[in-house]
């Protein structure tokens, strides 16, 4: 096996936190803290269909699971910077608003744009997966130390 160093693992992430987010958080945080920079469209937000795949156990042969919306754009900023919005449904704000932190992370502004925006939503998601755990956990049976009966 080849050794990879994956250059865009930190992107990846906050790309990935991005399309995760809840309808409007990232552009509340966003226009909470900075001023919406200018930017020129690449291509505008359009809503379409990706094929989902899966594979049985995680490691059998890939199927089609079946079709999700999803609404992506590309913008450029005045500097230069491209960024692109990927986001699961049919919401044009809120790829508009992935898009711009996008770019803004790949510019000087990245260690503003990660403590105002990308830092709330990652504490927002562990809180909101911790909750989920926490109800899961609640309802687990340890089978292992009933008492069988048959004594």
């Amino acid at each position: 096996m080849k050794d990879h160093i994956d250059t865009n693992a930190d992107r990846k992430a906050w790309m990935g936190l991005l399309a995760k987010a809840p309808e409007g958080q990232v552009a509340a945080l966003l226009d909470a803290n900075f001023t919406r920079p200018d930017h020129t469209w690449l291509r505008p937000p359009e809503i379409g269909s990706v094929m989902v795949r899966g594979r049985a156990g995680g490691t059998g042969a890939p199927f089609n699971l079946g079709e999700m919306t999803v609404t992506r754009c590309a913008l450029r900023l005045p500097c230069g910077t491209v960024g692109h919005g990927y986001i699961q449904g049919r919401r044009k704000a809120d790829a508009e608003v992935a898009a711009l932190v996008d770019a803004m992370m790949q510019t000087p502004q990245a260690d503003m744009v990660r403590t105002h925006v990308l830092t709330p939503l990652a504490d927002a998601r562990d809180a909101a997966r911790a909750t989920r755990a926490a109800k899961a956990a609640a309802t687990k049976v340890d089978f292992f130390t009933m008492v069988r009966g048959d004594d």
